[in-house]
């Protein structure tokens, strides 16, 4: 159930998708918010990778603090958090499904680089 929420605009053609991972020991909030006709907003717990599409063009706030007051500690262009995802950018089942297990922990994305040789111990 990806973005079922919240769904990118239909306009949008560019789609990207991105990772944030929440390397502190607080609750974090993560928002997007300069994108017209669309908000994103998700909590991300200590640890917890956030897989998720967007325009190339969108900012990422991180918000963390205690329960009653939270402070934007970062903003991220997301074009910085982009990763390479072996299924094309689609609003296919397919790719939905891919996503959510991406965000469950029961995959891995694709990495960037990888090595011809193999590695020995």
């Amino acid at each position: 159930m990806a973005q079922i929420f919240d769904p990118l605009p239909s306009e949008q053609r560019s789609v990207i998708t991105c990772c944030y991972v929440n390397a502190t020991s607080r609750i974090q909030i993560a928002r997007i918010t300069n994108m017209p006709n669309w908000y994103f907003e998700r909590v991300v717990f200590p640890g917890q990778r956030l897989i998720f599409e967007t325009m190339p063009e969108s900012l990422l706030e991180i918000h963390s603090g205690a329960m009653a007051s939270a402070i934007l500690a970062d903003t991220i262009p997301c074009d910085r958090l982009q990763i390479e995802d072996e299924i094309a950018s689609t609003f296919s089942p397919d790719h939905e499904q891919r996503l959510e297990e991406l965000n469950d922990g029961l995959g891995s994305p694709t990495p960037l680089i990888t090595s011809s040789t193999p590695i020995t111990t």
